[in-house]
């Protein structure tokens, strides 16, 4: 997965780099993403999403001027999905919750699109409750990493749509998001 994460950000920014424009992300921008997303939490046989997988992150820019138009931003993450896994009568409903951090790496590319790369570090809360009668309750939680690259391409100064592939939530993340 990382050797893909990384020929995908050297193609994305190889691809991108031929006509850079003005940063739309920079020291000071506070960016709302609010998104649904793709790609189920608990994937298998016997799975079924029940919400899908919505989140909401920030992010905020607190340095800028690298390498002539880039910044770094950073700001919380929450997601929240649910699912069930039944199998002949028996089997567990699921609530997952993701909260954490984010780091993004922002570099303009295409005027009124705001092109990033990141990394999430949080925390995944599993509760979880029994179908059936079921012996133990796989509830619980771990820690979480993701990369992750996405755009914003901008309508207005503040209203702009957003897409992101990399695993919060959800694989792929797609919504709207408003700038302040």
């Amino acid at each position: 997965m990382k050797k893909i994460f990384a020929v995908l950000m050297v193609v994305f920014f190889v691809v991108f780099q031929l006509s850079a424009q003005e940063p739309s992300f920079v020291k000071g921008s506070k960016v709302l993403n609010l998104g649904v997303g793709l790609g189920a939490f608990h994937p298998g046989s016997y799975y079924k999403t029940t919400v899908p997988p919505v989140s909401a992150s920030v992010d905020i820019g607190i340095v800028d001027g690298i390498l002539e138009k880039a910044a770094v931003g950073v700001g919380p993450y929450i997601g929240y999905s649910a699912s069930k896994w039944e199998f002949s009568g028996y089997g567990w409903k699921y609530n997952d919750i993701i909260i954490g951090a984010r780091g993004t790496f922002h570099y303009p590319f295409v005027d009124k699109l705001d092109t990033y790369a990141g990394v999430l570090l949080g925390y995944n809360i599993t509760s979880s409750t029994e179908i059936g009668t079921v012996v133990g309750t796989p509830d619980g939680g771990h820690f979480v990493h993701s990369e992750f690259i996405g755009a914003r391409w901008y309508f207005t100064d503040s209203f702009a749509a957003f897409a992101e592939l990399g695993y919060g939530i959800s694989w792929f993340t797609g919504g709207i998001a408003l700038k302040f």
